[in-house]
């Protein structure tokens, strides 16, 4: 299930930090386009965190590794897929919360999601490097959820790799299965001890905290209007 737009939700005002972001991590990439192939792991080693490490590698700059390694990504697709999820929900949290709380939400969500995934693959001792924006998207689509359940969201569903047929459903659907998805993957893998080179519990961390963050935020502030249409 892939999503491709939402239908019933336009913002109000240009999202331009969301954009912002999504140009960030191109340059990124673009950068370690230019760097040697053979030198990309000890790249993201010295500059994102290693859970095996953990908690070794405890202090302040964990905190820059935490937030170097949400702009670092391990290949296009990866890149796509991620720039893909942040502006198609980013534009309209971005445009409910305003530059500032979005932000906030943004890093936080994205540093307590790499912390999620360290602490809970330590355990296992993973060398898997943790990077990605994946965490801190996550808590753009948990606060989602919570904003705008019932927005409908175009998805296009793959039959036999290539025929697809497109639908809409309501973001609660669409990601609530999203989240089921990840905590049955993040389980199984797990259970492997192994991450399969996917950040499921940074999914996870971050999607719960972007929940619990739009959730006390609308306890003292307006509830953007979301017909819920199930």
């Amino acid at each position: 299930m892939i999503p491709l737009g939402t239908v019933n939700n336009p913002t109000k005002n240009t999202p331009y930090l969301t954009y912002g972001l999504m140009l960030v991590n191109i340059l990124f990439f673009i950068w370690q386009l230019t760097l040697p192939t053979a030198s990309l792991n000890q790249t993201y080693s010295a500059l994102a965190v290693v859970p095996c490490q953990f908690p070794a590698n405890v202090g302040p700059d964990m905190l820059f590794s935490f937030l170097r390694g949400m702009f670092l990504h391990a290949g296009w697709a990866h890149l796509i897929g991620n720039l893909t999820f942040l502006w198609l929900f980013g534009t309209n949290v971005e445009d409910y919360f305003g530059r500032r709380t979005f932000l906030l939400l943004y890093f936080l969500g994205g540093i307590l999601a790499g912390l999620t995934q360290t602490i809970v693959y330590s355990y296992v001792c993973s060398p898997v490097i943790g990077i990605g924006a994946s965490g801190a998207i996550s808590a753009v689509l948990g606060a989602y959820l919570i904003l705008y359940p019932g927005t409908r969201v175009r998805v296009g569903v793959l039959f036999f790799r290539f025929f697809m047929y497109q639908t809409t459903i309501p973001a609660l659907i669409m990601l609530g299965l999203w989240f089921v998805i990840q905590v049955f993957s993040g389980v199984a893998a797990l259970s492997a001890g192994t991450s399969g080179g996917v950040g499921f519990f940074a999914h996870i961390g971050g999607f719960v905290f972007g929940m619990i963050f739009a959730f006390i935020y609308t306890l003292f502030n307006r509830v953007p209007k979301s017909e819920v249409s199930l």
